[in-house]
């Protein structure tokens, strides 16, 4: 083999072999392994790692507050359907006690393993002035939820009419 002109001697590449020639075209130097350049550096692997570690790390991140968001809901949403629950109890429950507190607390089994409970009163919204018993009159019931304890204690009030006999004569409450 000769040497080539202006070129270092590491550089050169030996000739294929005529064997392994396409036919018709020129002589080309044989490919070297280029072993030192195959692969990742350890920096780039470190740089990809970190990346990719951040990555994920908001990805949970952001996964965390959604299931907590889920979970608050669902609390409030069961929170709501014990709330109706009990107000359709209230607004069919005969006889009613007008101006009297009612009250009660749900088994845990039923509200997730939360503390909830209600409140109620039922009062005389409007009556004509002279109805004789027995005439229809409106009552107003509210109704206040509660769920939890302490900091995480969470209120809220509904409130319902229902149709009533009138009261007997007498002072109104």
């Amino acid at each position: 083999m000769g040497r080539n002109v202006g070129q270092a001697p590491s550089l050169q590449r030996p000739l294929r072999p005529l064997s392994h020639r396409r036919a018709g075209c020129p002589p080309q130097p044989e490919r070297l392994p280029h072993s030192s350049q195959r692969g990742f550096t350890l920096l780039e692997v470190l740089v990809a790692t970190v990346i990719m570690a951040v990555a994920i790390g908001g990805l949970l991140s952001a996964l965390t507050t959604s299931m907590n968001n889920a979970a608050r809901l669902t609390d409030r949403d069961r929170a709501v359907l014990l709330a109706r629950r009990q107000m359709n109890e209230l607004l069919v429950m005969n006889p009613v006690p007008r101006g009297v507190p009612l009250q009660g607390v749900w088994d845990p089994a039923v509200t997730g393993g939360r503390p909830c409970g209600w409140n109620a009163t039922v009062a005389l919204f409007e009556a004509p002035a002279s109805a004789p018993s027995g005439w229809d009159v409106l009552d107003r019931v509210q109704l206040e939820v509660w769920c939890g304890d302490g900091d995480a204690k969470r209120t809220f009030t509904m409130e319902a009419f229902r149709r009533d006999s009138a009261p007997a004569p007498g002072p109104r409450p």
